[in-house]
């Protein structure tokens, strides 16, 4: 049953990621919108793929992930700040992790069933672009995990 299950799972991811090219697209009007042509020539490959089909970067492969710099991180799409390092800490799970967002109007969520059970996506309130999701079993202050796809960020270093 768990194989199966892991199946439909995989096939769902797969087959959304293929068919969306922005789930966001058409469900808000956002400051922030292009033609998914001009998409694709300011985001690089990878970018373009978390970002606007919702994708998600192998674990432990973003640079972002061991970044220990104080600064800002910002959407890869258009720029909004989104975190702060101050909120970034280890996870353990391989991507980029914060317990808060910079402000609380600079991201938004949404529940989607992609692999066969809820979870809360995160997108950039600017320009709607994927970021990752969040998770109920982050630090204290907040209890959260924002577990974010470098692809989707930009750093910018504060001295």
């Amino acid at each position: 049953m768990r194989i199966i299950t892991l199946i439909i799972a995989c096939l769902s991811m797969a087959l959304g990621a293929a068919v969306v090219t922005n789930a966001n697209a058409g469900s808000k009007d956002y400051e922030i919108q292009k033609p998914d042509k001009e998409w694709r020539s300011v985001l690089d490959k990878q970018a373009y793929r978390v970002l606007r089909q919702q994708g998600t970067e192998r674990a432990y492969t973003s640079p972002l992930l061991k970044e220990s710099r104080h600064g800002l991180y910002r959407c890869a799409a258009c720029g909004q700040e989104v975190f702060a390092s101050d909120h970034k800490f280890d996870s353990g799970t391989g991507w980029p992790s914060f317990y808060q967002p910079a402000a609380g109007n600079m991201v938004e969520s949404k529940t989607d069933f992609k692999i066969g059970y809820p979870r809360t996506e995160v997108h950039c309130a600017r320009c709607g672009g994927h970021l990752g999701h969040v998770f109920k079993d982050g630090p204290e202050p907040t209890g959260l995990r924002y577990c974010i796809n470098g692809a989707a960020l930009n750093f910018t270093p504060i001295p």
